[in-house]
């Protein structure tokens, strides 16, 4: 039998952060962003996937949230109200939903500062290809540092949730809860009339523990908006078309970049994570793509693993640096895949389980075939960037434009003879390119 799906918005915050926007006149889900008020951006997302029916949870001045949508017949939805008159956290009001006798199996939650464009066919397809009870949208982006961080198994399942208050050391995931939510209606069971819960720390901490819970995690447009200039920055990347460009039924262009000598500097093989230091340039230039209609992913051959030089776990606490290290500049990576194989036998301490051919070890195109399927990758509007006739041959493979960087090895590995598009001095450089300036390249 087909699940039933219906929206519940969570508008009932002050929104103190927007004051100089709002001057406490409007709720802050009611600014005009770019012509119409925030949460008609969702609706009009939700609704576009079939998802009519609506609740609106409001709180401070929510009367004229009301006023303007009134029951959402205007927008071709039904919209009904749940209004707070005392603070209930982010997930107490959900309780109200069984007073309203709800008929549907399912919940999609978004918090009403959370500006989004997501094909939920695909959310609703992972939420029910698991035997959960949540499902949580998690997402890379530019300011993890302040938000909070999902830890996810290799089942993508929920381990925990790192708050962005407390003191953090060492390295991480750029995993961010993005605050967008699927949740199974037999979670209401576990909410009292009138009384306090937070989302996270409360009820999800209760289901994470029960292990209910599960990351969704996704390259779409999805950002808070909920500072003066998070918000000046959805406004402009939604007039620039970024927002639905972003959107997975659509065709992605990607930047897939070598890491050793393009992102990092290179030392030969880096076995620990002490050996990894970003170029000089990297950062800003993932931060340039990342404010394009371009995904930004890593692709790269790591045999230390099939040397017997470290193990997989040590390779993702490399990555975890790498992604630490470049979101404290404001940058972000949609995604790494790495290959561990090597097809040469005779290293001392070699591992014969990872001691293969296989498909993904760059040249093969492996990789970058799992990351078009995984996010729907044009790769003709695509680029391959590194420093090694290794990744240039790759991205001939692939059928994407090709970019050396004259870091790292500079192409003087010559393994391949393959001819690039474009030879550039640095990563930053090459970002320039693939965003329509040439400047300082050489077009081959």
């Amino acid at each position: 039998m087909q699940k039933q799906y219906m929206a519940v918005i969570q508008a009932g915050g002050r929104g103190t952060r927007m004051w100089e926007l709002t001057k406490d006149n409007i709720p802050k889900p009611m600014l005009l962003l770019n012509g119409k008020p925030m949460i008609q951006w969702q609706i009009e997302n939700i609704s576009r996937y079939g998802i009519l029916d609506f609740v609106i949870i409001t709180g401070h001045l929510g009367e004229k949230i009301q006023e303007y949508f009134g029951d959402g017949s205007r927008l071709g939805v039904h919209i009904r109200y749940v209004h707070e008159t005392t603070p209930l956290g982010s997930a107490g009001a959900l309780y109200y939903l069984k007073e309203m006798g709800v008929k549907e199996d399912s919940i999609l939650f978004v918090y009403a500062d959370v500006m989004f464009d997501i094909d939920w066919k695909r959310m609703i397809s992972f939420y029910e290809s698991r035997q959960g009870a949540v499902v949580l949208a998690v997402h890379p982006n530019a300011h993890p540092g302040d938000s909070d961080l999902i830890v996810l198994d290799d089942m993508q399942r929920v381990t925990a949730i790192r708050s962005k208050n407390n003191i953090r050391n060492g390295w991480y995931d750029n995993c961010v809860n993005a605050g967008i939510f699927i949740l199974s209606c037999s979670v209401l069971q576990y909410l009292e009339k009138a009384a306090y819960m937070d989302l996270e720390q409360g009820l999800l901490k209760l289901l994470i523990d029960k292990g209910l819970v599960f990351g969704y995690k996704t390259s779409e447009y999805m950002k808070d908006a909920g500072t003066i200039f998070r918000f000046q920055a959805v406004c402009k990347e939604q007039a620039d078309g970024i927002w639905r460009k972003k959107n997975l039924e659509n065709r992605q262009k990607c930047v897939f970049l070598d890491r050793d000598g393009t992102v990092n500097q290179f030392c030969g093989l880096v076995d620990k994570e002490e050996l990894l230091v970003l170029e000089e340039h990297a950062a800003e230039a993932v931060r340039m793509l990342n404010d394009s209609e371009f995904l930004v992913i890593v692709v790269t051959n790591q045999p230390v693993v099939a040397r017997g030089m470290c193990s997989i776990e040590d390779i993702r606490q490399i990555h975890r640096k790498m992604q630490t290290l470049l979101g404290e500049q404001n940058a972000y990576l949609d995604d790494i895949v790495f290959c561990p194989h090597h097809p040469d036998k005779g290293f001392i301490e070699e591992d014969p389980a990872y001691k293969i051919l296989c498909n993904c070890r760059k040249p093969a195109t492996g990789m970058l075939d799992q990351m078009v399927e995984k996010y729907n990758i044009d790769l003709k509007n695509s680029y391959m960037v590194g420093d090694s006739t290794v990744d240039i041959q790759t991205g001939k493979n692939a059928g994407t434009k090709t970019i050396l960087l004259r870091t790292g090895q500079g192409g003087q590995d010559e393994r391949y003879r393959v001819t690039p598009d474009y030879i550039v001095d640095n990563l930053k450089i090459a970002a320039g390119i693939v965003l329509g300036d040439e400047g300082e390249s050489i077009h081959v």
